[in-house]
């Protein structure tokens, strides 16, 4: 009987670290101390610092909201000096996760916005710009839920700044 006793005695004090039970102190796995837990989900050596290269794009013209079904859509316009400007893109100012955008501490969505230069040399590089036909345009869909953490939006280019509310 003995021998029956003990086995079945471990089996069962296994079986008590599984399940729900699993994190009260009847579990034998956490007798010696619990893992520590990481106390933020960002990466080890933190996101990815490379900033964008492009530079900024040397006029904003406007930005505004447009509504759409899931939330706004923030459009900017900008003008270069020259034709030819192209790959423009609105970025956060900050290092964020691919594809999030998050205000900073204070409500603010701070983004960049950025654009190519033509080549040097090249025949568009040579053509000034016409501040209505050459416009840089750079959409940016926020959804609601996004909306909610942002009080703000707040657009540099190369010397300007413009600022959105809610």
């Amino acid at each position: 009987m003995t021998r029956l006793t003990m086995p079945l005695l471990i089996g069962a004090l296994i079986l008590s670290g599984c399940g729900r039970i699993g994190d009260s102190g009847w579990n034998p796995l956490r007798w010696r101390g619990s893992p520590s837990t990481p106390e933020t989900l960002a990466p080890e050596g933190g996101y990815n610092a490379t900033a964008d290269a492009r530079p900024g794009v040397p006029h904003i013209a406007s930005a505004n909201w447009e509504p759409l079904a899931e939330g706004r859509l923030l459009v900017a316009r900008g003008v270069g000096p020259t034709k030819g400007y192209h790959s423009a893109a609105l970025v956060t100012a900050r290092s964020q996760p691919e594809g999030r955008f998050g205000p900073d501490e204070d409500g603010i969505l701070r983004l960049r916005f950025v654009a190519l230069p033509p080549a040097a040399g090249s025949p568009a590089a040579r053509m000034a710009a016409d501040p209505l036909a050459d416009q840089i345009v750079v959409a940016l869909p926020l959804s609601f839920r996004q909306l909610s953490r942002i009080s703000g939006v707040e657009i540099s280019g190369a010397g300007d700044i413009v600022t959105l509310r809610k």
